[in-house]
């Protein structure tokens, strides 16, 4: 699978997330359904979909989920699980040259880790100080709720700096004009009903993020 990432402008390296916020819907970037049902075992499937775009400095994400029932027990990013929590995902290898690829977990109230790596055994975990640069801001509220019921519904907004990913390639400048490969999830591993689904199809035999071989492409402009 393949999506275009639109390039677009703001007026400082790093607007306001409200500003980004206001961007995607007057650039009218589409949105893209996190919709594989990768395990039998795991039939349930929530309603969740992503956008995305970029600019010189910039990639900006948002996700938006609904829901039956929400789980939100961790409110800071140091020592955080997010995939225990409702959590949503985002995995891209930046580099031509370097096979390391970036997963960022954040759960629904914006907390989570920034890890790379050549597998999901061998990952390096970004300290505070490099995932504090990650801008974010959920309709939720950024407070630790525990468990809620009945029908739920939050859009998570997300400012990662292109700088974060030249840790696995200090040549890494340039995006635009590129195809990278990534994809896409939400999950809940210890929420009431635990599920998995991606963007793009995940061929193994148990639940596993960590399979760059099932990456979609994402073209940059």
């Amino acid at each position: 699978m393949t999506l275009i990432v639109s390039k677009v402008a703001f007026s400082c390296p790093e607007p306001a997330l409200t500003e980004v916020q206001a961007k995607f819907d007057q650039a009218g970037i589409a949105w893209h359904a996190i919709d594989c049902l990768n395990w039998a075992s795991f039939p349930y499937k929530p309603l969740a979909e992503f956008r995305i775009m970029h600019s010189d400095t910039e990639i900006y994400l948002q996700f938006h989920v609904r829901e039956n029932g929400l789980r939100a027990t961790y409110d800071q990013d140091a020592g955080s699980l997010p995939y225990t929590d409702d959590c949503v995902e985002f995995f891209l290898i930046p580099s031509d040259r370097d096979p390391s690829y970036f997963n960022l977990e954040m759960n629904c109230i914006g907390h989570g880790t920034f890890h790379y790596g050549p597998t999901r055994d061998e990952r390096h975990v970004c300290g505070d100080a490099l995932v504090s640069q990650i801008r974010r801001a959920s309709t939720l509220g950024d407070k630790a709720f525990g468990t809620r019921t009945g029908e739920q519904e939050w859009t998570l907004t997300l400012a990662i700096p292109k700088r974060l990913y030249a840790q696995a390639d200090l040549d890494l400048t340039q995006f635009s004009g590129r195809t990278l490969r990534g994809n896409f999830y939400k999950c809940g591993d210890h929420t009431a009903v635990p599920h998995f689904l991606s963007w793009n199809p995940i061929d193994t035999p148990t639940p596993n993020f960590h399979v760059p071989e099932c990456f979609g492409e994402l073209y940059f402009e």
